[in-house]
């Protein structure tokens, strides 16, 4: 084994050490948020409701649809390792879907109808990955792919709910923003710190051919958080302009941070990588055409 083959393999033992350790950490100290420490106590639903009601649906949908992310992981990876077995099945998925149990519950409280999740619905493109993914390093493409969308629905939420919070506690609902908000966005980190690290560890291992293909199916695929058709990226466009989050603003680019640095660290001038700019940017159009429809 020459020196340089030897070096990664210390490395990819290091790192997975680091997701070994880190794992378990966020299992014992942050177990999933407990009802019994939830307030949720509203001194003006009504106002609450208008501002960010449909926020708290566009989140808490998300959060619930966790369960269906596991059944795509399961299909898309069929021999995965066994650290991100343990993470998304003792971590988190019981931290998000309570996350969601509780957004959800908050919602109908203020008089909205149940968030609307999709549970259980597989594409036929995840079937087909499943199926090549028998093939080990196709499978590691699909494991990249989930890891880099991982790290930017994980991005995605820390910066969301930094903003709600703020807006709910300046609506002077300090209950729901301390004992809802707060704990969630609490959690999310370590979501992300996980796809961080996994991503470092197998971007370093990928041929060159992998991650040609890596950045080939990001371009087709990168969706913001949740927005699965045409109706949800309104809803995040929605969800964009209520939160203050503009196309130009520094939030695409902090979700897409380590993206960017792995994947097209070659870019020049480049901040962002075009299709999340486009991304975003889409979200907006859609929710601004779909006003203006409803207005008509």
């Amino acid at each position: 084994m020459s020196r340089s083959s030897a070096q990664r393999l210390d490395d990819a033992r290091r790192v997975d050490q680091r997701l070994v350790d880190h794992v378990e950490r966020l299992g014992a100290e942050h177990p999933p948020i407990s009802l019994d420490s939830v307030d949720f106590h509203v001194d003006d639903p009504a106002v609450l409701e208008a501002r960010f009601g449909h926020v708290l649906d566009y989140m808490a949908r998300v959060e619930l649809e966790v369960d269906r992310n596991v059944l795509e992981l399961m299909t898309m990876l069929p021999d995965p390792p066994e650290i991100d077995v343990r993470f998304y099945r003792d971590v988190w998925q019981p931290q998000e879907t309570q996350h969601g149990r509780i957004l959800d519950e908050l919602q109908v409280r203020l008089g909205r109808p149940p968030a609307d999740a999709d549970l259980d619905s597989l594409g036929t493109k995840l079937k087909v990955l499943g199926a090549l993914g028998h093939l080990d390093a196709v499978q590691d493409v699909s494991r990249m792919l989930y890891y880099l969308t991982g790290m930017a629905t994980e991005r995605s939420a820390v910066l969301a709910y930094n903003l709600l919070h703020d807006g709910v506690a300046e609506l002077g609902e300090r209950g729901v923003a301390e004992t809802i908000i707060a704990p969630i966005r609490r959690q999310e980190p370590g979501h992300y710190a996980f796809y961080q690290l996994s991503a470092r560890g197998l971007w370093s291992q990928l041929a060159p051919w992998q991650r040609w293909l890596v950045r080939h199916l990001r371009r087709l695929s990168f969706a913001p958080v949740g927005a699965n058709n045409d109706a949800q990226k309104a809803d995040f466009g929605d969800l964009m302009a209520t939160l203050g989050i503009g196309e130009d603003s520094d939030f695409s680019a902090q979700i897409a941070r380590v993206e960017m640095e792995l994947l097209w660290a070659r870019g020049q001038g480049m901040t962002v990588p075009d299709y999340v700019a486009r991304a975003f940017r889409e979200a907006r159009e859609l929710a601004v055409v779909r006003a203006s429809g409803s207005a008509a």
